[in-house]
């Protein structure tokens, strides 16, 4: 059964990705000292709050567990592993050929 993951895990998640982002970013541009000492524990906390998060969430299958290590991405990756795919919530997609069945 998938249950929805925790919200401070998807705020951990996007903030991961955010910060490393922005390391990135700033290596590769103007390269300030301020900004990489206060985005690089920034990324560092974020990534280990997913990792960690992740095991301890009971729902959260082994892949999703072991996709959570992948620095950068793996805290969104962890979490659409462990949510539900998507299903549609407009119009039914049964033709009237083929009537849903009704519980039995």
């Amino acid at each position: 059964m998938h249950i929805r993951s925790p919200r401070h895990l998807h705020i951990a998640a996007h903030a991961e990705l955010i910060s490393l982002i922005v390391l990135l970013a700033n290596v590769f541009t103007i390269h300030l000292k301020a900004i990489s000492s206060l985005m690089g524990p920034t990324h560092g906390c974020a990534y280990l709050f997913v990792v960690i998060a992740t095991w301890r969430l009971k729902q959260a299958p082994v892949a999703a567990k072991g996709l959570a290590i992948v620095p950068g991405v793996g805290g969104l990756l962890a979490l659409r592993r462990s949510t539900p795919p998507w299903t549609p919530s407009g119009p039914s997609t049964h033709s009237a050929a083929s009537p849903p069945r009704s519980p039995a």
